[in-house]
């Protein structure tokens, strides 16, 4: 497996593609790619993400993403300028949908995406990294959900920051709007993995490549059932879980699987 696609240098000229995709071994590279407004979200990125996001959950061919930033940082949350631009709360009504629909998307799509993460994430770039099924990033990485500061309690990053980090430590972000670094957002259950800028790729390509290894049948089915499990109670999630891994038993790779756990030799997977 060739190693995932290098984090785009600072001095990245910005195009007229606000999301850049790049496709190679099964996985997709979504960069953000508004390096001097750092990576904030605008209505056309959002709009040119969810396009990007839905195209990848059609191509069975592509069974991971990895999700990253341009510039100096991952991404500074929602576009204020744009956002003060227009005073009415039907339009904000409307882009917080759309925002949610996006952020949405990642759950919903078969495919794990992964989001490596430098330099900040901040109130709806943070929920962005929440939203990812799985999050490493360069220990000098710094986070934080800001809008309090600003008079906006951060609402919506809110719904995935306190699906994944404890009540308290949630409650601490969400009323302070202080940052806290790569270290305590990985204790704190935020990331899966923290390493040195300089081994940022390698330690992604590490993660993906556990997965990659797996059978893509398991892992699109797995993503399903996690998510939706997860609302449900628990005798109704057991009973949901049930029902998925007796039809996820059928696959042909459950029997290759097997077979070759008890021969002692390599799977080979059909994704079937």
């Amino acid at each position: 497996m060739k190693p995932v696609e290098k984090q785009i240098p600072e001095s990245a000229v910005e195009t007229e593609s606000l999301v850049l995709r790049h496709e190679e071994n099964g996985v997709a590279t979504l960069t953000l790619n508004r390096p001097k407004k750092f990576n904030a979200l605008s209505e056309a990125m959002l709009t040119t993400l969810q396009e990007e996001l839905d195209s990848i959950a059609k191509n069975e061919s592509l069974r991971l993403v990895i999700l990253q930033g341009a510039g100096k940082v991952f991404c500074a949350g929602h576009d204020l300028k744009e956002m003060i631009a227009t005073r009415k709360e039907t339009y904000y009504q409307s882009l917080f949908l759309q925002c949610s629909k996006m952020m949405m998307t990642l759950n919903q799509m078969p495919q794990p995406i992964i989001a490596k993460v430098h330099g900040i994430a901040t109130a709806a770039g943070c929920q962005l990294v929440a939203a990812c099924d799985l999050a490493v990033a360069a220990d000098d990485t710094r986070f934080a959900t800001s809008g309090i500061k600003v008079g906006l309690f951060c609402s919506t990053p809110a719904v995935p920051v306190s699906r994944n980090i404890p009540r308290k430590q949630a409650m601490e972000l969400l009323l302070t709007g202080d940052f806290i670094d790569a270290n305590t957002a990985l204790n704190w259950g935020l990331l899966n993995r923290v390493a040195p800028l300089e081994k940022l790729d390698e330690e992604v390509q590490k993660l993906a490549d556990k997965i990659l290894a797996k059978s893509s049948v398991a892992v699109f089915t797995g993503k399903k059932m996690f998510y939706k499990q997860l609302e449900t109670k628990m005798e109704d999630a057991y009973a949901y879980a049930g029902d998925i891994m007796a039809c996820n038993m059928m696959a042909e790779d459950v029997s290759e699987g097997v077979d070759a756990f008890i021969n002692k030799r390599q799977a080979v997977w059909k994704g079937r």
